[in-house]
């Protein structure tokens, strides 16, 4: 990296580090803005959302906890949390099942959560192409390709 005249060593320049507190800020900023709307409008974290839209999106619509913990990049015991949430409102469901000598509880979305997923999903797509989409024009799926290569560097699954 070419540094500018002033610029202590290791620093970005100043464009690069201008593009990159704008990344920090969106990064900080829009999961609240959606989960914001998630819950004033379905009573819903971004985190719920995510879990029963993944459960929705799958043959089956059934994944071991473990697979939940990886698509949602959190811990067993913070998905779990979450998942006792959903399944508290009837949305979800668990259950415990063994092979081969070993032990995972698989979660399934139940009718309710479908609904309760479809119900949501409007207002949330709206919120999305307002705030992310309709911003980036054109270049959306260009920079979220771009953005996914982050991801993968941090060896983990797009």
């Amino acid at each position: 990296m070419v540094l500018t005249t002033g610029e202590p060593a290791g620093w970005p320049e100043p464009e690069e580090g201008r593009a990159w507190i704008n990344l920090v800020k969106v990064l900080l900023v829009l999961p609240g803005a959606l989960e914001s709307q998630l819950l004033r409008d379905s009573d819903l974290t971004l985190l719920g959302y995510m879990i029963l839209s993944r459960l929705a999106a799958i043959p089956g619509e059934t994944l071991r906890m473990s697979e939940v913990a990886e698509m949602a990049n959190g811990s067993l015991p913070r998905i779990s949390h979450a998942v006792t949430r959903l399944e508290d409102r009837g949305w979800v469901e668990r259950r415990v099942q063994t092979g081969r000598g070993r032990r995972f509880t698989l979660v399934s979305l139940t009718e309710t959560g479908r609904a309760h997923v479809e119900a949501a999903a409007p207002d949330h797509v709206a919120t999305i192409r307002r705030l992310a989409v309709e911003p980036l024009g054109d270049d959306f799926l260009a920079v979220c390709t771009a953005a996914a290569r982050i991801v993968e560097t941090l060896g983990l699954p797009t």
